[in-house]
């Protein structure tokens, strides 16, 4: 069997697993496990030993991570101290193919002396995992996909699905949305996008303000130390222009250049600009790219200059 054989091979086996799990899901005991979980007021505490625990521990991040708090627990950290993490308002959600893995089952008495419901994934009803819950949810595959059919491959691909099908559905149930979503992401790109406003990011000092009389040669001074590649013109601080980089070599084109003429007379007269400091950054890029310019000068509603968002700004703070 060559290498694609195999790769085809444990694809194959690891989809028809999918595929039979979902044809054969009991609807009785998926409601219950999605009404202990969702009417858990503490936490959905996960726990499972070897594959089991791995599967378990990225169940538990994305449960956390939509809107259903959760942790995971070691079964045998849990029986030397980390039992007082649990709490009477948890949930217990707890992984074993076998159903029959006794560091988890040595935990089950003292998670029932506090009264948590307990989600059992395991192959069987019929095991000792299974028969101990208040609801249960079958992992069952009719083979793993590793060669010797020992090591488990098929069934913790399942069980990872399945962890990912309750997410979804407390998702639904909570009415849980990309704000929310965004509101436990702050670092990500969705977060930045939804919560980043103008007013964060927006440069307030040491601006490039300069009159509209001011002669060029000036300007272009003023321009250079500002590092922005344009100078503001204001009047009594009220926006009336910008000169650019553009401008100015569009300037030297013209047949009445002079160092010493106004930079009004070469600056763009009415330029855009945002009086929203509030604004979403994302909303503010999508200006500056649709104009096609680098720089956009934030005002107040009466249109005195309160700072400027650079391109380069935006880049920086992950803006996209």
């Amino acid at each position: 069997m060559s290498w694609v054989e195999i790769f085809e091979q444990t694809l194959r086996l690891q989809a028809d697993s999918l595929l039979f799990a979902s044809k054969n899901l009991d609807a009785v005991q998926i409601s219950k496990a999605i009404e202990i979980l969702y009417n858990t007021c503490g936490k959905v505490v996960v726990s499972g030993v070897g594959k089991s625990g791995l599967v378990g521990a990225k169940i538990a991040a994305t449960l956390a991570s939509t809107g259903t708090p959760s942790f995971f627990l070691h079964p045998t950290e849990a029986m030397h101290g980390d039992l007082g993490m649990l709490q009477k308002s948890d949930s217990l959600l707890a992984i074993s193919y076998s159903g029959e893995s006794e560091e988890l089952l040595v935990l089950l008495p003292h998670v029932k002396r506090l009264g948590i419901p307990i989600v059992a994934m395991c192959c069987s009803q019929n095991c000792s995992l299974a028969q101990a819950a208040n609801a249960f949810l079958s992992v069952f595959v009719c083979q793993e996909s590793c060669p010797l059919n020992i090591a488990p491959m098929s069934s913790t691909t399942l069980t990872m699905a399945l962890g990912d099908a309750l997410a979804a559905a407390l998702i639904k149930k909570r009415g849980f949305g990309k704000e929310d979503f965004a509101a436990l992401h702050p670092g990500g790109t969705l977060g930045r996008q939804l919560f980043v406003r103008v007013k964060d990011i927006m440069r307030t000092h040491n601006l490039p303000l300069i009159p509209p009389s001011m002669p060029l040669k000036e300007g272009i001074v003023a321009m250079s130390e500002g590092r922005l590649g344009n100078a503001i013109l204001v009047e009594n601080n009220r926006l009336c222009g910008i000169l650019s980089d553009g401008d100015l070599r569009r300037a030297m084109m013209r047949e009445d250049f002079d160092f010493a003429a106004p930079c009004a007379r070469y600056a763009t007269a009415n330029p855009l600009y945002s009086d929203d400091c509030d604004a979403l950054a994302v909303e503010i890029l999508r200006k500056i790219e649709s104009h096609k310019i680098q720089l956009l000068v934030m005002t107040d509603s009466q249109k005195h200059v309160v700072g400027v968002v650079h391109l380069h700004d935006l880049i920086e703070a992950k803006i996209k």
